[in-house]
């Protein structure tokens, strides 16, 4: 597990350094999954696999990870590649926002991936009751992000971000495996964050948000 962790990080490393080869990776993995679900024709097909194990090749001799671990981190989607979408709530409380402390040690807007079958606004209620244990209504979108824009490491797939700003209706927590509680922090007090999900400027962003009754939702 510990290796795993290690080389995983090491990926991560490679990626937050922007290296080139990585990009044309990333580009010929999009290339070749688009080019196996739309393509019928048997040789047309095995260049395309080729073509993807040509990348996940490219990052495991770089990351020094396994190549069948990079596969299944990078190669097991199917169908045309599409961003993966993340969503964040920001809850206010006397001028303080929630984080929820991460079995990390670090704090984060509770949030995570989309599930298939939810919608953005179901999802951001869900994220917040499975790791806060609050009950919430979400009140408006403060802003959609390409990640790759903001957060670091970079990823070798693309994510969309939704930041919603939300108000507690109730509920209290729950002992969970993902967090283990939470607390309100002011925008000159926050603890370590966990900068791969958000960082200090997309914190200070939702606080503008929040201060503003005319806010007009940002995106890239």
């Amino acid at each position: 597990m510990i290796l795993a962790e290690r080389q995983i990080e090491r990926m991560h490393y490679l990626m937050e350094k922007n290296e080139k080869w990585l990009q044309w990776a990333v580009e010929l993995q999009s290339l070749a999954q688009a080019g196996l679900f739309y393509s019928n024709e048997k040789y047309e097909l095995e260049r395309y696999e080729r073509i993807r194990e040509i990348s996940a090749e490219m990052i495991s001799y770089q990351s020094e990870m396994p190549l069948e671990k990079v596969k299944d981190l990078f190669c097991s989607d199917v169908g045309y590649q599409t961003p993966k979408i993340d969503t964040r709530a920001a809850i206010f409380k006397d001028g303080k926002i929630l984080l929820v402390h991460e079995a990390n040690g670090t704090w984060a807007l509770p949030g995570g991936w989309v599930d298939v079958h939810i919608s953005v606004e179901e999802n951001t209620i869900k994220e917040v009751k499975e790791e806060a244990g609050l009950d919430i209504r979400v009140k408006r979108i403060i802003a959609v992000q390409d990640r790759e824009k903001h957060n670091l490491p970079v990823y070798a797939y693309k994510v969309c971000k939704i930041f919603m700003q939300c108000e507690v209706i109730g509920g209290e927590f729950v002992p969970n495996i993902e967090t283990t509680g939470f607390d309100y922090f002011r925008v000159d007090e926050l603890p370590c964050l966990a900068e791969e999900k958000n960082n200090r400027e997309q914190i200070e962003m939702c606080f503008e948000a929040m201060r503003s009754e005319t806010w007009e939702a940002l995106f890239d």
